[in-house]
This record gives C-alpha cells, structure tokens and sequence, in this order.
C-alpha cells in the first residue's frame, strides 16, 4: 500500500497522469479491441477554431461529452473520440490582417499567395494550441486521429459534395440580400453577426399621397434607407389603411411614385403600422419585394457608401453622412413628423465590430427543399435523437420555414469555389423564394469567391473518418457516429447541415444522438464576452481549483436548463468534494490494511447491511449510469454527490470509527467495495483525482482506472 499525502494536490498530479494515459495508448479504439462484434461507441469533437482559445463554452461541451466516452470505455465499448480543428475562414483572415496592420501591410500589398502562405504558418503555430488545452482539460480523445479541415483528404471530401451537388443542378447563383461586413468585404452568415443593444430614433416620416389627399406615416431606425424605397407596407387585416391599399405615395426626396401594398408580415403595432419597403437593403423587405414583384434600388455599396441610386442629395457620403442629410431634408420639406429615443439590436461583424449593411449581392447558392425533407424525416422518425427533446420542434419549424443557404464568401481563406457552373434559368415557382434569379452568366474560381466554412463543417461526422473513400477502415468502422454535442446558437448551422450532408452522401444519419448543452452566461445573466470583460478563462479556474473541480462543478449546473448561470462557487464546491474524496480514501487506505485483491474480485452486490444508509451501491451506480446515458448530467453529479457526502462519508463511515466491533470483516469489505466503486462513478467526473487515487491502492496487478469496469456491470 502507498500512503496518500495529507492533501491532494492537483498541480502535481495532472500533467503526470495525463502523461500516463496518452503513452498507454488506451484513447485508442485499436488497444482496447476485444472482438469483431465488440459494441461501438464514437463521437466527434466539435471542432474549434484555430483562432480560438479555451474558453467556458469549450469546457462545459467537452466535459460533458467526456464524461459520456469515459463511462462508455469502461463498460467495454471499443471507444473512438475524433478531435479536431477548423479553419474558421473569415475570422482567421480578420485575426492574420491585425497582425500585418502592426507591420503596415494589408493582404493586398502580399497578394493572395503569400497571404495563403501566413494562414499555414498561423495554422502551425496556434492551430493546436486550444488542443493542448483540452489536454488540460483531461479529455480522452484519439490523437493520433486528429483532423483540419482544409487537410488535403477533408479538402477532396469537400469538393466531391460541390461537384455532386453541381451535378444535381442544386447550385446556382443568384441575387439575394445577405449580411455583409464593410471591412471583411464579404457576405457572413448569421452566425457571425453578434447585435448589440444601441442607442438610438425612430423616425416618423410623411409620405404624401400622390392624388393630394393627404399623408401615410411610416417609421423607421434608419431613415437614410428610404432612398432605396420600393414601397408603403400595411397589414392587411388593419383597418385604418385598407382605403389605402392599392394607391400611390411619393416617395420624399427621390420624389418618385411607389405604391402601398398589403403584406401579411407587417406589425400592426410596430410604430405606425405602416412600414417602408427597402428591397435592397433589409432581408425582410427583400422577401416582400419578392411576392409583390417590386423594383429593386441599390442606394448603399460593399464600402457602406450611399450609390449614384441614392441621388445627388447623398452620393458618395456614408450612411451616418446621409442619415443627416435626410432628416435635415425631411425637417426642411415639413416631413419629418417626429422622433422617438429608443434601443434597439445593430448587428455588428462579430469578427472585426463593424456595423453589418444588408446588400443585394450575387452569391452562390444551394437549394435546400430536398435537403430539410430529408432532414425533417431523420429528426421525426427518430433516427436522429435530439436532447433536450425540446429542441427537436424547434429544428423542424426552422426547416418548415428554410431558404436556400448562401454558401460563397468573399474571402482569401477557405475552399475556393472550383469551377464555372452555367447559370440556370428556374421558373420562380422553383426557386427558393428569398432568391431572385437573374442571367448573370458563369462565375470562374479565380474570384474571391470561397465556400462559407460552414459548408466543410457539415462533412465533418464522415470526413474526419476517410470518407470519400468509402473503403476506408475508420470509416467502415465507426461511421455512423454516435454523439455529436453543439451550442444552441449553431444549430442549425451545423447540426441541421451536418444530418442532411450525412443523409445525402452516405445514405445513414451522421450521429444517432445530438446534445444540444447549455448556454454559459455570466452569474447575472449576460452573455459571456472576452471584449467587455465578461468572460471566463477556464484554465484560470483550473490553475486556482483543479481541472477536476472544474468539471465537478461544471456537470453540477447541467441541469438541463437552457441558460447556465455560471457561479463559480460551485467550481469551489467541486474543490471541496474532490478534498473529501480524498480524505475518504486516505482513511479507507489506512482502516482496511493488506492486500485488497480478495475483496476487488467481489460484485458491488456483495456490499451488505448500507440499506440504513441511504441505499444500497448498486440503486446509486444504476441512477448515475441511466442519468448519463439521457446526458442528465447534473443529476448524475447530485446524486453521486449526495450519496458519498451524506451517506457514505456522514454516516457510514463514522460508524466503522466505533471500537471493537463485531461485524469487523464486513466493514472491512464494505469500506473497499464503496471506495473502488466511487472512484469508478467518479471517473467520468473527476478523472484525475481517481486515477491517482487507484494507483495507491493495494490491488496486484490491477489496470488503469480508465479502462476499468464500470460498476453497473
């Protein structure tokens, strides 16, 4: 028997241990191989970025995801955790800009092939960093496995899905109005749009009748737009407009003739009720302009400046210029008639901060109509399980309501769009109604045109795994996966692509399980932002606490609620319980001595006379095992928690302190068999402190813990 220190001390025994397990070779499916019809369990990481560091989200993902490997592992599954890294394309590109600006340089004075050549070298010297990271972390992935989605094997998987979808006649280009970023010039998805309460008018502005009698008050946040107008949009179930309905308006300034229309998506208790239509320049407006077959004004360009369509009064000026031009010259023309102080969201490039313009731009498109049906099928029948299950309505209402997605960007980084396709001519019955099809001839791969980095992520269950060779053995292996865990805020960027890219292309759902985990917001309940100082730096948690406690902590809050409302005393309470453990074990090691073998090789049903305390082992081994296996993950943590702490440290233990007992050999059997199956329970949870604790006791060639069996076995 090797005695405990009086303390445990996880800066000494973290990089020791995690050093034990990588050369042991057992995050490998191969080592731990028993037979070909061995059960499988597999799951993909969720790739970080490149550009990212460690942060809450990371933890809490992660750790949950591992507590579910690790517990597979011990119950024999040949266990396979694919990690990974993404090339994050128009966030890299922002990243590798800053540091040229430092030097005075922009892309364009290195040009495209030496800008190409500081991505690889960014990709060398920060692309494995947040991996090393989860090392911290104590996840138990495949390294050797690892995989960068502009690999040379990714990037051909890549364009075998473009060439097919080609083939299909499924990408197209059209105009559409999309999110684009002034300063990244290039279109990004809504992902990358980060809104932010501002500051700011809500202006009510006349729009006379063009027969003479009288006015239409419309309101708007941003009055400069009204030289793109279209037209006057009033619900048509409101009754103070529906004379209205049909006549014409003149626009103010432009002093042009639009029409007023009715559409069902106005608000009727949105400001006026009446609303100006932008066709250009807003995604909603653009949609109405669609189904009433409206003209479309391109008054803002890709730099955010006011076009030669805005008219002479703004051209050239910015949007703040012109904003200031038309009031002023809806003040002098009597038609401005008021404003209101209000708050309301700006999206912002979440990349470089600047405010994101809704343009009418041409971009690569693919059709998804087949695509959600065949996704919606997966989701409903239940080949594809969706916890929380809450969630599953929520991803079916989205695909009900989908438009085809903007795959192009207009960055260096990335996969660059590969061929000239010829331009389709669709009747607009078969066109996804948030596109305008147009005769714009072929695009050639030598633009700036890559595909949106979203569009390689959707590969990612059977790309990482060899696939397009179908002959590959991980992928005949361990393909369909088995868990996929993603934020909500992503998923229907990414799990919604990943399943319909699965379905597509291999003809089996990617995972049969995705785990949609909570949000992380401050202990206030505001969003999390390195920027304003509101975020959390796990591994300053794991220098102050111990990764274990983090992870204690971490799964203690997963409760399945929506919104985790950080608190780092439970990170503190997790502290506090791994203590504990410890303490247990150091006063089992030092009341039960000898050799420890004959009472390993019991069952956990051996554990005799515990109903008094709380129930036997076995109900607390089988409620942890079903909880995990539902990914309850919190409930999992409370009920371990409670049951070492309360039954077995209260209550059971301070009766074996009583002297000269007559049951001597039971207590002596209980207390190892409580120990070896708490360490095991706690493993999942705490892997290092369990890890050491195991190696100090005094069982003859006992494994590692980490490949030991799971007690409900």
């Amino acid at each position: 028997m090797q005695e405990l220190p009086r303390a445990y001390n996880p800066k000494e025994v973290e990089d020791k241990i995690y050093k034990l397990w990588e050369e042991s070779g057992f995050f490998t499916p191969e080592k731990t191989k028993k037979g070909l019809f061995q059960k499988k369990f597999v799951v993909t990481i969720a790739p970080p970025n490149i550009t990212g560091e460690l942060h809450i989200g990371h933890a809490l993902e992660n750790t949950l995801l591992d507590i579910v490997v690790r517990m597979k592992r011990m119950q024999g599954f040949e266990t396979l955790w694919v990690p990974g890294i993404d090339h994050a394309a128009i966030g890299t590109q922002n990243v590798i800009e800053k540091e040229l600006a430092k030097k005075g340089l922009t892309r364009h004075d290195l040009g495209r092939e030496k800008f190409l050549e500081e991505f690889w070298k960014w990709k060398e010297k920060y692309g494995s960093k947040i991996l090393e990271q989860f090392r911290k972390l104590g996840l138990s992935v495949d390294w050797s496995r690892t995989r960068f989605t502009m690999d040379e094997n990714y990037t051909k998987a890549v364009y075998e899905v473009f060439n097919h979808y080609k083939n299909k006649g499924w990408i197209y280009q059209g105009y559409r109005v999309i999110n684009w970023c002034p300063r990244c010039q290039s279109a990004i998805s809504d992902l990358e749009v980060e809104y932010k309460e501002t500051k700011g008018k809500l202006y009510f502005i006349k729009y006379p009748l063009a027969d003479g009698n009288g006015f239409i008050t419309v309101s708007t946040t941003r009055p400069e737009t009204m030289l793109g107008d279209a037209a006057v949009a009033v619900n048509p179930s409101d009754e103070r407009y529906k004379n209205l309905v049909g006549k014409k308006v003149i626009l103010p300034i432009q002093n042009r003739e639009i029409p007023v229309i009715a559409d069902n998506s106005v608000d009727i208790h949105f400001g006026t009720g009446a609303v100006k239509v932008t066709p250009a320049h807003s995604v909603d407006d653009f949609e109405i302009s669609q189904r009433h077959n409206l003209q479309v004004f391109e008054i803002i360009d890709k730099n955010a400046k006011m076009t030669k369509e805005a008219g002479p009064l703004c051209e050239g000026l910015t949007t703040k210029e012109c904003r200031e031009k038309v009031v002023e010259k809806l003040k002098e023309l009597g038609l401005l008639e008021k404003t209101e102080e209000l708050i309301h969201n700006v999206g912002h490039c979440e990349r470089c901060g600047t405010i994101i313009e809704p343009l009418y731009s041409k971009q690569w498109f693919l059709k998804m109509k087949d695509l959600a049906e065949l996704t919606k099928k997966a989701i409903q029948s239940g080949s594809v399980r969706i916890y929380p299950e809450r969630w599953e309505s929520d991803l079916i209402n989205w695909l009900n309501n989908i438009h085809d997605w903007n795959i192009s960007r207009q960055i260096w980084l990335g996969h660059p769009i590969p061929t000239a396709i010829p331009q389709q001519e669709l009747p607009i019955d078969q066109v996804d109604r948030g596109s305008s099809m147009r005769s714009i001839g072929t695009s050639t791969s030598d633009s700036d045109d890559v595909l949106d980095t979203w569009f390689s992520a959707a590969l990612w269950p059977f790309a990482v795994l060899g696939w397009p060779d179908k002959n590959h053995p991980d992928y005949k292996n361990y393909y369909p996966t088995d868990l996929i865990s993603s934020a909500r805020e992503i998923r229907y960027l990414w799990i919604i692509r990943m399943i319909f890219s699965g379905l597509e292309f291999t003809e089996k759902v990617p995972f049969k399980n995705a785990y949609i985990h909570p949000t992380v917001l401050t202990k206030e309940g505001r969003r999390m932002s390195k920027s304003l100082g509101t975020g959390i730096d796990p591994l300053v948690l794991i220098e102050k606490y111990g990764t274990d406690a983090l992870r204690f902590g971490l799964a203690f809050q997963a409760t399945g609620i929506q919104d985790m409302k950080f608190n780092e005393d439970v990170i503190l309470t997790g502290k506090k319980f791994a203590n504990k453990l410890w303490n247990i074990a150091r006063y089992i090691l030092t009341r039960v001595e000898g050799d420890w073998d004959d009472y390993y090789r019991l069952s956990i049903n051996e554990i005799s006379g515990s109903e008094s305390f709380g129930g036997p082992m076995k109900t607390t081994a089988e409620k942890v095992t079903e909880y995990i296996n539902q990914y309850r993950f919190g409930d999992a943590a409370h009920m371990i928690y409670d049951y070492m702490w309360h039954q077995i440290a209260d209550k059971y233990i301070e009766t074996t302190k009583e002297k000269n007992q007559s049951n001597e050999e039971e207590i002596r059997k209980n207390l190892v068999l409580y120990l070896i199956n708490l360490l095991k329970l706690l493993h999942p949870f705490m892997p290092f402190i369990t890890e050491e604790i195991w190696s100090k006791l005094p069982l003859r060639n006992k494994k590692l813990l980490l490949i030991e069996k799971w007690p409900s076995q």
